[in-house]
């Protein structure tokens, strides 16, 4: 194997392949990359068993000498290619299987190897439904649903991201929903075409991060297409398949409140930093704050034994009677940094019902933030 390639593409191609191997693994071919030099071009491959990512480079028939495949440290050679000065040309080769040859400039490498022989067979899907989407409308699902995801082992089913479609009287929609039991977020985008029959899925955490990643750049339509165990993402040069999780997800809709009548509406802004600031003094372990709410005013505080108290006062539009109620700050904040409009809306019942948190300029977008006594 021989080709000459720029370092800038190589570089960007190892960015998107060499996240999905996990950096410890009892399985040593699954820590490499595997390349392969074809006649339109070089491929590369990382996978964790789980989740694979191929991504092809265009190259020009000059430019590859000799074919070939190897596999070789992902995480080694992203790390290399990284420290290379910019705008040069890099040379890989390998007359054996055991070693790969690095040369660009005045530096060279050369690297183990294992046989590409040993690396897993990427098993080719037969998916049931496939839509296009465009790349921002994915990138907003996924800001806005993951941070509620949970880290709970126990409760896998919520590790992820619950895509479905949902038809109603009025407007058909492709949604998204997230919830660790404390917060739950549900958002909404005009249904594509090909959606109607989708399955409902849930998108592992990691395979969420990794879209996230591989669209950071990417301003096009997504091609995104389902079975019913896998979802593959594919746009230009990349791939991206990942299992889906084996599991229910809950029925969120019933921990939607309908009978919230208190309405108050208040700047994003200033609910944000108020809360940052009051919850400075806030226990480490539960952040819980305070929050009271009268005719046209708001009261945030905090108090820790250890430390002291904090409270702040904010205009509100509110005219409805007295309520009291406690949240955990940080799942406040998460919510906030979600609203990209001016106001945030929020929806009370009691202190102790579920609360639930509008952006003001984004009808497609739900929260609900769990309460807690303090």
């Amino acid at each position: 194997m021989k080709f000459t390639i720029d370092k800038s593409a190589l570089l960007s191609a190892l960015q998107h392949v060499h996240s999905v191997v996990e950096r410890r693994n009892t399985i040593p071919i699954l820590s490499n990359v595997l390349i392969e030099a074809k006649e339109d071009g070089v491929y590369l491959t990382a996978t964790d068993m789980d989740i694979a990512v191929i991504e092809k480079i265009d190259l020009k028939k000059s430019e590859v000498m000799q074919l070939g495949t190897i596999t070789t440290s992902a995480q080694m050679l992203y790390d290399i290619v990284r420290k290379l000065p910019d705008n040069i040309s890099v040379e890989l080769l390998s007359e054996k299987n055991d070693r790969l040859g690095i040369k660009a400039s005045t530096s060279s490498f050369a690297l183990n190897c294992l046989p590409s022989e040993e690396f897993p067979s990427i098993a080719q899907e037969e998916f049931n439904h496939s839509f296009n989407i465009d790349a921002s409308e994915m990138i907003r699902l996924i800001d806005k649903t993951s941070f509620a995801m949970s880290l709970e082992e126990t409760r896998y089913y919520l590790n992820g991201i619950y895509l479905h479609a949902v038809k109603d009287s009025t407007n058909d929609k492709l949604r998204t929903v997230s919830t660790d039991g404390h917060r739950l977020s549900r958002v909404d985008m005009n249904m594509p075409e090909g959606v109607q029959e989708i399955p409902g899925v849930i998108i592992p955490r990691k395979t969420i991060m990794e879209i996230r990643k591989l669209l950071e750049d990417h301003t096009d339509n997504i091609n995104l297409s389902l079975s019913d165990n896998k979802i593959q993402i594919s746009f230009s040069n990349v791939i991206l398949t990942s299992k889906l999780l084996d599991g229910t997800f809950p029925d969120y809709s019933r921990v939607i409140p309908e009978q919230n009548d208190k309405t108050i509406t208040i700047s994003n802004q200033l609910l944000s930093e108020a809360v940052d600031r009051v919850s400075t003094v806030s226990t480490d372990k539960t952040r819980a704050i305070k929050i009271n709410i009268n005719k046209g005013n708001l009261v945030i505080s905090a108090t820790n034994p250890d430390k002291g108290s904090a409270s702040e006062s904010l205009e509100v539009k509110y005219d409805g009677e007295e309520v009291e109620i406690g949240f955990n700050s940080k799942y406040v904040l998460d919510v906030a940094r979600q609203i990209k409009g001016k106001d945030i809306i929020i929806k009370l019942s009691d202190s102790v019902s579920p609360t639930l948190v509008y952006d003001k300029e984004d009808e497609d977008v739900l929260f609900v933030l769990m309460p807690m006594r303090v």
